[in-house]
C-alpha cells in the first residue's frame, strides 16, 4: 500500500499510544481532542487530496527505489521539476487550508538525510546510507507522516553545548551506547504536527566540533516509543475551538496547526535507526542542508497561506463597501507582491538547484536562504495591511454565542451587517482575518513566519557565507581596471 485514504490514516495514528499532555492533563483521545484535530484535519487533506485526480500530478510521484505511486510529501527530489513541484505543492496546501499542513518536515529532512548520509559513509565506511534508504522506503510504501525534531531548547546561549554548569539535557544528547544502539536524552522544541505524525526523525541543532561526539546524533523513531512525551504548546484562543458556540469566532474551525515541547526520557535508539553517530563534521551538512530545503518551502506553504490572507481582505473590503476605494485597491495590490516575491524565490531556489553526491537535487542555499528572510518581513507587513483594511471590528465584534442569543442576538444581526450581507457571513470573515493575524493560525502564519526554518539571524549568517563577497570583489576590481 503505497497511498492511504484519510479515514486509514486517522485510523493508524488512533491505533497508537502516545504520551500527550494539554494544559497539565494526559489526553486519551487526542484524534479526537479540539484543539488537536483541526491540525490532524490538515494531514487528512494531504491524504485524500492524492487520490483526486485533479491534484495527482502535484500531490504524488514515483519512488525510484520500488516503481510505486507514493505521497510527494515523501519523495526523494529526482530533478529540478520535482523541487519545482515540492513549492507548489506546498503553496496548492496553504490556499487549502489557510494553515501550517505540517508534512513538510519530513519532505526536507529526508532529502537532506539522503545526501548527507551518502557522503558520511563516504568518508567513514558506514552504513548510514543504506540504514536510511530503508527507512524512507518503507515511509513511502506506507505513506507514514513523520515528523521532523531539530532545535533544542538551549538554555543560556551563551554557554557552548555541553558546556561547564550548564544542564547537558538542554541539548539532545547521548548518555549511554549500546552493543545494539543508543539511548538519548534530551528534548526538541517548537515540533509542528508531531501529534499527528507515526515516527519522528531527529538531527542535530547546529554544527558541532570535536569533543560534541555524544550530541551529534540522528536518528529515527516511533513517537509511542517508551520514554517520548508531547506537552501541547498554548496558542492565542486555542480554547475557543472547546466552546460550544464558536464555530464563527475561531474563525478558521476546520484547520489549523499545533506544536509541542516534545521530550526523550532516556529513549532508546537501535542501531538501524541511527543515521549520525558522533561523525561532528558532518552535523553542521545536515543542518545546512535540511535548513536549506525548509527555507525553499516557505516560498510556497506562506505564499499559499498569503493568498487566504489576500482573499480575507479583499471579501471583507467589499462587506465594508470599501473595496472601490483607491488606497484599499493599492494596499491589495501590495500584499499581492509582497506575496509572489516569496512564491518566485522559492521557484529561483528550485530552478537553480543541483545534483548531490548520492543523486538527489538540492536548492540553491543562497536563495532559498533569501527567501526564508523575506518570509520573516512580507507575511508581517501583509497581515498588518489587512488588519487596516478589515477594521478594528476584527478585534471587538461580539462572540457567536451572542448572535445565536434570544436576549441580544437580534442586535448583533442589526448592526453588524455590511454591503448586501448579513452579520453572521461578515463576522465570519472578521474572524478569519483575526485567526490569520492573531489566533491559531498565527502560528502558522505570522509569528511562525519568523521562526520557522530558523529566525532572521540565520539566515543572514547563510546569505553572508553563499553570497560570494570575494568573488564580487574581483568582479568590480576587473571593470574598474585594479590588477590587485
Amino acid at each position: 500500500m503505497a497511498l492511504m485514504t484519510g479515514e486509514q490514516y486517522v485510523e493508524s495514528i488512533r491505533k497508537m499510544n502516545r504520551n500527550i499532555y494539554i494544559q497539565g492533563e494526559k489526553i486519551e483521545n487526542a484524534v479526537d481532542h479540539p484543539i488537536l484535530r483541526p491540525s490532524m484535519n490538515c494531514l487528512i487533506e494531504t491524504y485524500n487530496m492524492a487520490l483526486d485526480p485533479e491534484f495527482e500530478d502535484l500531490m504524488t510521484a514515483t519512488s525510484q527505489f520500488t516503481g510505486h505511486k507514493i505521497n510527494r510529501f515523501n519523495n526523494i527530489h529526482k530533478s529540478k521539476e520535482d523541487l519545482n513541484k515540492k513549492v507548489k505543492l506546498q503553496r496548492l496546501m496553504g490556499q487549502r487550508t489557510g494553515a501550517c499542513f505540517q508534512r513538510c518536515v519530513i519532505m526536507d529532512c529526508a532529502n537532506a538525510f539522503y545526501s548527507t548520509t551518502f557522503e558520511i559513509d563516504e568518508a567513514h565506511g558506514t552504513d548510514y546510507f543504506e540504514r536510511f534508504k530503508k527507512f524512507i522506503v518503507r515511509v513511502q510504501d506506507e505513506d507514514l507522516i513523520v515528523g521532523g525534531a531539530l532545535t533544542d531548547p538551549k538554555g543560556d546561549r551563551s554557554v557552548p553545548i555541553g558546556g561547564d554548569g550548564q544542564d547537558k539535557d538542554l541539548y539532545l544528547h547521548v548518555v549511554e551506547r549500546r552493543p545494539d544502539g543508543v539511548v538519548v536524552n534530551g528534548a526538541k522544541a517548537h515540533l509542528t504536527g508531531i501529534t499527528n505524525a507515526h515516527e519522528v526523525v531527529v538531527l542535530p541543532t547546529q554544527a558541532l566540533r570535536p569533543g560534541q561526539e555524544d550530541y551529534a546524533i540522528a536518528f529515527s523513531v516511533p513517537l509511542d516509543a517508551p520514554g517520548i512525551t508531547m506537552i501541547i504548546g498554548r496558542q492565542s484562543c486555542d480554547t475557543r475551538k472547546m466552546e460550544k458556540l464558536a464555530n464563527i469566532d475561531v474563525g478558521n474551525a476546520k484547520y489549523g496547526g499545533v506544536e509541542a515541547l516534545t521530550v526523550f526520557d532516556h529513549v532508546f535508539i537501535p542501531n538501524e535507526n541511527i543515521y549520525l553517530n558522533g561523525e561532528v563534521e558532518f552535523a553542521g551538512m545536515l543542518v545546512e542542508r535540511f535548513a536549506g530545503y525548509h527555507r525553499n518551502s516557505y516560498g510556497g506553504c506562506k505564499s499559499g497561506v498569503g493568498d487566504v490572507a489576500i482573499g480575507a481582505a479583499s471579501l471583507i473590503a467589499q462587506y465594508n463597501g470599501i473595496e472601490k476605494a483607491s488606497h484599499v485597491k493599492d494596499k491589495l495590490i501590495e500584499m499581492t507582491q509582497l506575496n509572489e516575491q516569496l512564491y518566485a524565490l522559492g521557484i529561483a531556489s528550485s530552478a537553480e538547484g543541483w545534483q548531490t553526491k548520492a543523486g538527489n537535487y538540492m536548492v540553491d542555499l543562497l536563495i532559498a536562504n533569501v527567501c526564508k528572510l523575506n518570509v520573516t518581513r512580507n507575511p508581517y507587513e501583509i497581515v498588518r495591511l489587512m488588519e487596516d483594511i478589515a477594521g478594528g471590528i476584527m478585534v471587538t465584534a461580539p462572540a457567536e454565542a451572542d448572535l445565536r442569543s434570544d436576549a441580544v442576538g437580534h442586535y448583533v444581526e442589526k448592526y453588524l451587517v455590511g454591503r448586501d450581507v448579513n452579520a453572521e457571513d461578515r463576522l465570519r470573515a472578521l474572524r478569519l482575518c483575526e485567526n490569520l493575524a492573531l489566533g491559531t493560525a498565527a502560528v502558522g502564519y505570522r509569528t511562525e513566519s519568523m521562526h520557522g526554518a530558523g529566525s532572521p539571524q540565520a539566515q543572514k549568517i547563510m546569505i553572508s557565507r553563499q553570497g560570494n563577497l570575494d568573488g564580487k570583489k574581483e568582479l568590480a576590481k576587473r571593470i574598474a581596471g585594479i590588477a590587485k
